[in-house]
C-alpha cells in the first residue's frame, strides 16, 4: 500500500498519458468521477474526528487568511499572466475565469495526502465555494467587464453530494467505530491515489480532442498560474509564520481551482475555446497536486 501512494505522480502521469491516447478506455467511465470523489471523500472522513473541526474553528483567521488568497492572488495571477505572455482572445478570458473561481474539492485529496490539515482544507473549500457567489461574478466583472451567474445551486448540491455528506459520514463512523476501523487506517491513502488516478484518466480521455489542438503557452499559462499560486500561498504563510501544517494547506487549497466550475462558466458565457484553459487546469493541478502530495507526505512535520 505504501508502494501505491509512493507512486502517486507516476500513476497521475500513465493514466494523463493512457487517458490522452486511447480515450476510449476511461471515457466510459465518466460516470463513475463523482462515485470516486465520493469514496475518497469518506474515506477522508474515517480520519477525522470532532477535535479536528474544532480546532479549525478555535482559530478561524486561518480560514479568513486562505479565503482572502483565494479570490485575491489567483484572480490577479492570471490577469498578470495573460499581460505576460502571449496570450489573449477567448484564451485570455478562460485562464481569468479560472482565477476567479473558488477551491475545488480535489484540493482535499492532495492535502490528505500531503499530510496537512484535512479538516481546514474542507473548511476552505466549503467557505470559498459560499463565497463564490458574490465573489466569482464581482471578480469577473473586475477583470473582464463582463457579470456572468454563478450556478451556486448546482455547485452547492455538488459540495453536499461529494464533500459534506461522505466526510460527515466518515467522521461519524470513526467516532463510533474508530477502535474497529483502525486496521483500515494503513489502506485509506491507497484507496484515494487510486480513485483519483483513475478520475485523472477520465478527465483526459473527455477533454483528449481539446487538449489535442491546445497551444504550448496556454499550457504554459497555467503551469505558472498553478505553481505561482502555491508558491506565493506557503511563502506568505511561512512569513506569518503558520505551523507546516496550515501552511501546506492553504498553499494547496489556494493554488488548486475549482476548473470544472471555470469550463461550465466559460462555456455557458463565451466560447469553447475559452474553456480550453480550464480543461488544461483540470489536467495539470492534479499532476503538480499528486507530485507535491508525493513529496510533502514523505516529510514528516
Amino acid at each position: 500500500m505504501t508502494l501505491i501512494t509512493r507512486s502517486f505522480p507516476l500513476l497521475a502521469i500513465v493514466a494523463a498519458a493512457t487517458g490522452f491516447y486511447l480515450p476510449q478506455l476511461f471515457s466510459p467511465l465518466a460516470n463513475f468521477i463523482v462515485p470516486l470523489l465520493t469514496l475518497i471523500m469518506f474515506a477522508m472522513g474515517l480520519t477525522l474526528s470532532l477535535s479536528s473541526f474544532k480546532d479549525v474553528i478555535a482559530r478561524p483567521y486561518r480560514i479568513a487568511l486562505g479565503t482572502l488568497l483565494q479570490f485575491l492572488l489567483m484572480p490577479f495571477l492570471a490577469y498578470t499572466l495573460v499581460h505576460l505572455l502571449p496570450i489573449s482572445g477567448e484564451l485570455a478570458v478562460g485562464l481569468i475565469l479560472v482565477g476567479c473561481c473558488p477551491g475545488g474539492t480535489a484540493s482535499n485529496v492532495v492535502c490528505y495526502l500531503a499530510k496537512g490539515d484535512l479538516a481546514l482544507s474542507i473548511s476552505l473549500t466549503m467557505v470559498s465555494t459560499l463565497l463564490s457567489v458574490v465573489a466569482t461574478p464581482f471578480l469577473t466583472w473586475l477583470y473582464l467587464g463582463q457579470a456572468i451567474d454563478v450556478p451556486i445551486m448546482e455547485m452547492m448540491f455538488s459540495i453536499l453530494q461529494m464533500v459534506i455528506v461522505p466526510v460527515l459520514t466518515g467522521l461519524i463512523l470513526n467516532t463510533y467505530f474508530g477502535e474497529k476501523l483502525a486496521r483500515l487506517a494503513p489502506v485509506l491513502p491507497a484507496i484515494s491515489v487510486i480513485a483519483i488516478v483513475l478520475i485523472i484518466g477520465i478527465v483526459v480521455a473527455l477533454n483528449s480532442s481539446n487538449l489535442a489542438v491546445i497551444s504550448g503557452v496556454v499550457v504554459i499559462a497555467v503551469i505558472l498560474h498553478n505553481f505561482c499560486g502555491i508558491g506565493s500561498a506557503y511563502g506568505l504563510c511561512k512569513l506569518l509564520k503558520y505551523d507546516e501544517s496550515t501552511c501546506r494547506t492553504i498553499a494547496i487549497e489556494v493554488g488548486m481551482q475549482n476548473s470544472g466550475l471555470g469550463v461550465a462558466l466559460a462555456t455557458q458565457f463565451y466560447s469553447t475555446a475559452a474553456a480550453l484553459p480550464g480543461a488544461v487546469f483540470s489536467l495539470w493541478h492534479n499532476l503538480s497536486g499528486s507530485l507535491l502530495a508525493s513529496v510533502w507526505g514523505r516529510k514528516q512535520i
